[in-house]
């Protein structure tokens, strides 16, 4: 063997592990529920390319019927938005409501990821997970920008308390 192959081995293994990740992140993101767009507000216009703004979203719980999050989150426009190669910021905010009577069942999860869309072409998403308190009968809806490098502590909470 050369030695001189040794770093385009070491790439081509690098590279078959992004392609790998990236897979298994399009399958889990492709478990959680799906978001419904309700609107967007644009925050700055581009000369080139699309606008700068704010959209918000909406997904059921898919294990809770009749809880709702609505999540606002920024999304970056120009060129690179307009075909989407942006990433995201990490800006968001959430806010889940309960929508009629609930009933968990005997054996809810508590910790379980309800929701997740990718903020850039690879590597990026928004995740929310949901936590049960069962001692205050509430459950608990964390936002968070995961990033497999580097992510962000930004996040965002909202409660929804079952009666």
């Amino acid at each position: 063997m050369h030695f001189a192959r040794l770093p385009k081995l070491a790439n081509l293994a690098n590279l078959a592990a992004l392609v790998i990740l990236a897979a298994l992140a399009t399958l889990l993101a492709a478990t959680a529920a799906p978001a419904e767009e309700i609107d967007c507000v644009t925050t700055e216009w581009k000369l080139v390319g699309a606008n700068h703004k704010v959209c918000v979203n909406a997904f059921d719980d898919p294990e809770v019927p009749c809880v709702t999050c609505y999540m606002s989150q920024a999304r970056t426009g120009g060129i690179s938005g307009a075909v989407g190669l942006a990433e995201d910021p990490s800006e968001f905010s959430l806010d889940c409501r309960q929508t009629c009577a609930v009933v968990l069942p005997e054996k809810f999860p508590k910790k379980k990821k309800v929701f997740s869309e990718g903020t850039s072409v690879l590597f990026k998403d928004t995740e929310v997970t949901r936590f049960f308190d069962q001692k205050r009968k509430a459950l608990i809806y964390l936002a968070v920008s995961r990033k497999i490098i580097s992510g962000s502590p930004k996040n965002s909470l909202s409660t929804v308390v079952i009666r």
